[in-house]
């Protein structure tokens, strides 16, 4: 800025030149803003007047509620949030779900809401977001209740990191606007016959192979038959026993059963945690183990299921066996499996708190998940209760008295008769 300097509107307006321009340039300090706007005039007469107008204008709008003001942007914050998410939660979230925000805000989030200021986030902004998403999905089809749960998640942890680094008042109410059913549904399980069929069919690949050719992907067959037997039986999440290694798991003789267990140490979401199989998974832990891997058998630190989580073979033999979705739609899939385990144990009587420590979940889920559709979690003694009639209750024996004395029947009831 060069020394002549000439303010106008008693300060409030401020015309200048830069130093090696011959423009003038005005600023005005509005909002708690510094505006700035080239006159392109080199006279200052002509510079005077198109700046007295910007102001105005200005002023005019800055009343009306029109002005925008310089503030930080919706991509500003998703930036520094992806920067210190990753950081801060390095060893407590796994990588892929530390990616999952970001692919979520580069996919969806930030083409919405990048270019616009914090502030315009409004409830309203929000809900038009959903409507967004429902009528610009690449299927057709609104997207699940569950991804649009975890962009919400997101967009509200990016404001989060705004209110923290103070580009943000307060968070906006991200709550859908219109309740919807409460109606629980059931997640897809195999009941008993389904889990027979689908063991069945496990060993019958293993018989036939692939292509008529019994030796055609011998291995990954068998692999998948005590996939299935061991995942039935323990409980675990995919993602768990695709983290489990052969030191994880230890052969026990159980005191309080009599029975021959697996104990297993389970690397998950929930952290490390702990889980005792049934009887029935053991024989598929030593077939695993005596198997052999490109010629040597597996040691300590080797993964049980090397391939991971068996989707195309599961999903295959779902096909062949009608199996893949359930009477309500619900698709089926390796988690299915899990859900399984949890449903034989409640029509089996097991304690649901053991049942929710043994699978690494909450009391609270196994209730409004598992238990609501088992129809062995229902007392029928508890509710056929029948009340006695009221010539049976007053015929009672006279406890008081001679135990041999015959009933005695109350005046009353005698009178009404």
């Amino acid at each position: 800025m060069s020394g002549e300097v000439h303010e106008l509107f008693g300060g409030e307006l401020r015309l200048y030149k830069r130093e090696n321009s011959s423009l003038w340039q005005c600023s005005a300090f509005l909002k708690g803003t510094n505006h700035r706007k080239s006159t392109k005039e080199d006279n200052l007469a002509r510079a005077r007047e198109v700046a007295e107008d910007w102001y105005l204008d200005l002023r005019g709008k800055s009343r009306a509620g029109l002005l925008k003001v310089d503030q930080k942007t919706f991509n500003d914050a998703a930036e520094r949030f992806v920067e210190e998410y990753e950081i801060i939660t390095q060893g407590e979230r796994s990588a892929t779900y530390v990616q999952s925000h970001s692919d979520r805000l580069r996919v969806h989030l930030r083409p919405f809401f990048g270019k616009k200021g914090l502030s315009e986030i409004t409830p309203g902004l929000v809900q038009d977001y959903r409507m967004h998403r429902a009528k610009t999905s690449r299927t057709g089809k609104p997207p699940s209740r569950s991804a649009m749960h975890h962009e919400i998640v997101t967009l509200r942890q990016v404001l989060k990191t705004a209110i923290r680094h103070g580009w943000l008042q307060h968070l906006p109410d991200m709550s859908l606007p219109y309740r919807k059913s409460g109606k629980i549904e059931h997640r897809g399980w195999f009941s008993p016959g389904e889990l027979e069929r689908l063991v069945a069919a496990t060993h019958k690949r293993i018989e036939e192979g692939v292509g008529g050719r019994p030796n055609r992907w011998k291995w990954e067959c068998e692999q998948f038959r005590d996939y299935v037997l061991f995942m039935s039986n323990t409980g675990l999440r995919p993602d768990e026993a695709a983290r489990l290694e052969f030191r994880d798991v230890t052969i026990v003789q159980d005191w309080d059963t009599d029975e021959t267990i697996l104990e297993i140490e389970v690397r998950g979401k929930r952290g490390t945690g702990h889980c005792k199989s049934t009887t029935e998974a053991v024989d598929a832990f030593r077939r695993l183990s005596a198997r052999k891997r490109k010629g040597y058998e597996p040691g300590p630190t080797d993964l049980l299921f090397p391939g991971g989580t068996p989707r195309e073979l599961m999903n295959n033999v779902l096909g062949e066996l009608k199996l893949k979705f359930d009477r309500e739609g619900r698709r089926r899939s390796s988690y299915s499996l899990r859900h399984t385990y949890i449903c034989t144990r409640l029509m089996n009587g097991a304690d649901i708190y053991q049942i929710a420590k043994n699978c690494r979940t909450s009391v609270e889920m196994i209730e409004k998940y598992y238990a609501a559709h088992i129809k062995t979690t229902l007392d029928a003694s508890a509710i056929n209760v029948r009340k006695p009639s009221l010539r049976t209750r007053l015929r009672q024996p006279d406890t008081v008295g001679d135990a041999n004395s015959s009933p005695r029947i109350a005046e009353s009831a005698v009178d009404a008769t």
